[in-house]
């Protein structure tokens, strides 16, 4: 059998060359025989055809032929500016030529490319052997760092990180950051706005985690990004371990959803106490008695609400927070806890406007759920409005999603408050002086609408009042996904390349 020969390099312009002369032969062979058989099949069909008409038809099939011969001789050349640009880092979107296709195997070109992508990944150190030894201490350093450095191009892929970096090779050999942000706008979408907008920007990320709660080998970082367009190394990031600052704060929400899980109990046999007094006493109690007993009802199920939004928390943190959604309307999510939400509303003196209109159409939800954000939006709009003040719920039609607003006409906030409103535990200086909370409220509406494939946002003016909103899919638009799935919300989570809108004082999640 016959050795096969490796192709070289010197041997591919001969073979190009007469490739070319056959494909130029060729091709006028092939303009030869079309103009033939045009001038053949009007003769055959006895049509007289204008001396200029003969030139426009001999043109055009000459002008046609020599373009795709064009292209296909130009083809070579074409493949290694794509190589050339791919190595020099400059910004593209042309995906670079695989060297291992087999029409470049056939035509000779393999190992041309091979040798650009070879003298790119490794730079000649005897050419410039200080360079090599530079980048070779620089590297060093860098991994001898307690920082992690990651360098992306243009394309967002990893072209170097250090030892300490949170990253991993993929199935692809492709090297992988290992971050998990706790909202939408994370690295890439943030990128992504830059690369529209901006020629230098930076942008700082706190407490992000490189595996989810309760996974070993977890850690906390504080992250930095620099984005410099058309740079080879156009972004730069730099990670600070922080894990010995915030990691207690993790192992706290443990023993807090712990002892939540444990108060549970005793707090349903009060409330259970309470409806039995309640219905009991009905008619023997005088005006100042029965008050005191609301507000006992009132207090029970307001730690029963926290209790709730601890323990949703600690699932939510380790990314448990799954549900099934079924066909409900938004007026009967909103009965099972109108009772409770009057009573915490006349107690503090305060009134809910509730108007949903007849034609609403049906959502797809975890009526428990939604029932808690309502709970939780109402409760926060009755502590945060003004004594005797209004708060107003309604819902609207928003394209594939029915929006519920819950209003307040109280105190407001600042905008440096409102963009920090569904970090889990923040509570801005003033709320903690004046009203009980624990800060997790929010967050927990916010987890339990995106997890209905929805969003929550929120726009507040000082001194004015706020308005709270969330959206949740119309039952119909979701239907089929929710059948393939067996009801479950899996289908419906998808990341939103948006991510924050900060205007002022307005959020969107």
């Amino acid at each position: 059998m016959a050795v096969k020969h490796p192709r070289m390099i010197r041997d591919y312009w001969p073979r190009y060359g007469a490739r070319a002369a056959g494909l130029v032969f060729l091709f006028q062979v092939i303009a030869a025989l079309l103009i033939c058989c045009v001038f053949m099949a009007f003769e055959f069909y006895a049509i007289t055809v204008p001396l200029w008409v003969n030139g426009i038809i001999f043109f055009g099939i000459i002008l046609i032929t020599n373009l795709i011969l064009f292209r296909i001789l130009l083809s070579p050349l074409k493949e290694i500016t794509n190589a050339l640009v791919h190595v020099s880092g400059e910004p593209t979107s042309v995906t670079p030529p695989n060297p291992n296709v087999r029409r470049f195997e056939r035509d000779g070109l393999k190992p041309l490319l091979e040798l650009i992508y070879s003298l790119a990944a490794a730079p000649g150190e005897k050419a410039n052997p200080e360079l090599a030894q530079l980048t070779a201490d620089l590297t060093e350093a860098l991994n001898n760092s307690n920082a992690g450095f990651v360098v992306l191009n243009h394309a967002h892929q990893v072209i170097f990180a250090n030892a300490k970096a949170p990253t991993h090779i993929d199935t692809e050999n492709k090297t992988v950051l290992d971050l998990l942000f706790e909202d939408d706008h994370d690295l890439y979408a943030w990128l992504k706005e830059c690369e529209e907008s901006a020629v230098h920007a930076e942008r700082t990320w706190q407490r992000v985690a490189n595996k989810a709660v309760g996974e070993e080998g977890r850690k906390l970082y504080d992250m930095t990004a620099s984005y410099h367009k058309g740079s080879i190394a156009e972004v730069v990031i730099t990670l600070l371990d922080r894990t010995g600052l915030y990691l207690p704060e993790d192992e706290d929400l443990d023993f807090i959803a712990f002892a939540a899980h444990e108060l549970r109990g005793p707090i349903t046999v009060i409330r259970g106490y309470l409806d039995v007094l309640s219905d009991e006493l009905d008619g023997k109690l005088e005006n100042d008695q029965i008050e005191l007993m609301k507000r006992l009802v009132v207090s029970a199920n307001r730690l029963g609400s926290y209790v709730n939004n601890i323990l949703n928390a600690s699932r939510y943190d380790r990314r448990h927070l799954k549900m099934h959604l079924r066909e409900s309307r938004v007026g009967d999510i909103y009965s099972s806890i109108e009772d409770d939400m009057n009573l915490r509303a006349a107690s503090q003196n305060r009134i809910l406007s509730v108007t949903f209109p007849d034609d609403l159409p049906t959502i797809a939800a975890d009526r428990a759920s939604v029932s808690e954000v309502f709970s939780n939006l109402i409760d926060n709009a009755i502590k945060y409005s003004n004594e005797g003040g209004i708060v107003t719920i309604t819902a609207r039609v928003d394209g594939d999603f029915v929006t519920i607003s819950v209003t307040d006409h109280g105190i407001g906030m600042p905008g440096s408050v409102v963009s920090n409103l569904f970090h889990k535990f923040y509570r801005s200086h003033r709320s903690r002086e004046t009203v009980a909370g624990t800060g997790i409220g929010l967050y927990i509406c916010k987890a339990i609408v995106e997890s209905h494939g929805g969003h929550i946002s929120v726009r507040s003016t000082e001194g004015e009042g706020s308005t709270f909103e969330f959206s949740l899919p119309i039952y119909t638009t979701v239907a089929d996904k929710l059948q393939a799935n067996n009801n479950s919300n899996e289908g419906l989570i998808e990341h939103d390349e948006t991510g924050w809108i900060k205007n002022h004082a307005m959020y969107r999640g």
